[in-house]
């Protein structure tokens, strides 16, 4: 029997647990249910567990049938947390908790996890050992570095780690994944801009913060247009701007913020230091004053070629090679998985939803059919990376 029939031997109860799971969606650091239910399942399977690693993570350690005189360790990671949305979906397992919703998957990923530890608890078919990753927070991009922060690869060594992501629009039983950049670096930045309110009558008597903020927004979107190379892939959005609500008053003060996105420091460097060259300048000109603040959530995303190319190759096996996308165009999405990488060689690989809505939308839900294409491929690598002596070639 294959490892995608096996675990699809048990796909109602898989479905089951999926969908409880979206039913009580749990914020960032706030999955204490999630996290009690992984610990509790991973328990019943007869794998030791370690909880609270990094505040509400959970990791799960399964041994092989040996560990030789030089086992190596494989890791394996799912993120648990919802978002702060709420759900338009009217199905019976939608959220019942106001203002939070699994509208990216994560309840998929927790439960493919899940069932590829079942899978490889029951058979062990590997020598050494598997380090089953629940991370916490990877909607607000710091959940790895808390684990990190605390021991995670020093109590739990990783000669290398994989994880992987629903991706909309991609058919269910496909996988999709490059050699190099999958995901960008994200930032987050405001700006304040700070002038001179008064009555909007008298524009002469004061400096006016919201003129000067609407130049600086057209401005800024010149830095990626004019300053970044075509061939080095960047966004710039500014998403919002916060100031008065009077129709007579001229504000003191303006926020801009928004994102930047991109796969390289050195041009995440370049955009922070155009951005702060034009607030300064470009409000000076309006005679007021601009503060910038950039924060760096998460760095790209570089899958290392070498363990690209393994769980393609593991892909293929399960699906054959016309299933799996070895060239998947990268996405300005971000994920703190990255963080991981930049510890341990290893890659990120996305697997199908089918035509579902896409990822963060209100009526997102994770498609269950996937659940043995993802557990599967979490498996497959395990069995491919830690192949017993006994049968290597």
């Amino acid at each position: 029997m294959s490892i995608i029939d096996a675990i699809a031997a048990h796909l109602p109860e898989y479905i089951d647990w999926r969908r409880d799971l979206h039913a009580h969606p749990e914020l960032g650091f706030d999955e204490h249910r999630t996290s009690g239910l992984v610990a509790e399942r991973l328990m019943a399977m007869g794998i030791e567990v370690h909880r609270g690693i990094g505040g509400t993570g959970v990791v799960g350690v399964i041994r092989g049938r040996s560990q030789g005189n030089h086992p190596r360790s494989i890791g394996l990671r799912a993120d648990m947390d919802a978002l702060p949305l709420t759900e338009t979906n009217q199905f019976g397992h939608a959220s019942t908790v106001p203002g939070k919703m699994h509208g990216c998957g994560h309840d998929g990923h927790t439960t493919m996890l899940l069932a590829a530890a079942r899978y490889l608890s029951e058979h062990r078919d590997f020598d050494g050992t598997v380090n089953l990753i629940f991370q916490p927070a990877e909607e607000v991009g710091n959940g790895a570095p808390r684990m990190q922060a605390d021991g995670l690869f020093e109590r739990f060594p990783c000669d290398a780690i994989y994880a992987l992501h629903n991706k909309p629009g991609m058919a269910v039983g496909s996988y999709g994944l490059n050699p190099g950049p999958m995901l960008a670096g994200v930032a987050f930045f405001d700006i304040h801009v700070q002038g001179r309110g008064g009555h909007a009558a008298r524009p002469e008597a004061t400096k006016d913060p919201v003129l000067a903020g609407a130049a600086l927004i057209t401005a800024l979107q010149s830095i990626v247009s004019r300053n970044v190379a075509a061939h080095a892939p960047a966004v710039l959005s500014v998403t919002g701007m916060e100031t008065g609500r009077a129709y007579n008053v001229i504000p003191d003060t303006v926020r801009l913020f928004g994102t930047v996105r991109a796969f390289s420091t050195e041009v995440f460097d370049l955009i922070c230091k155009r951005m702060g060259d034009l607030s300064e300048h470009v409000t000076k000109g309006f005679d007021c004053t601009a503060k910038l603040e950039f924060k760096e959530l998460t760095p790209p995303l570089i899958n290392h070629a070498e363990n690209a190319a393994r769980i393609a190759d593991a892909a293929a096996g399960l699906v054959g090679e016309a299933q799996v996308n070895r060239d998947q165009q990268p996405s300005m999405g971000g994920e703190d998985f990255a963080y991981f990488l930049l510890a341990a060689p290893g890659a990120f690989i996305n697997i199908g939803n089918g035509d579902s809505q896409g990822l963060h939308h209100p009526a997102y839900d994770f498609n269950d059919a996937a659940i043995p294409y993802g557990a599967g491929i979490l498996a497959a690598i395990v069995e491919r990376e830690l192949k017993p002596a006994d049968q290597a070639a």
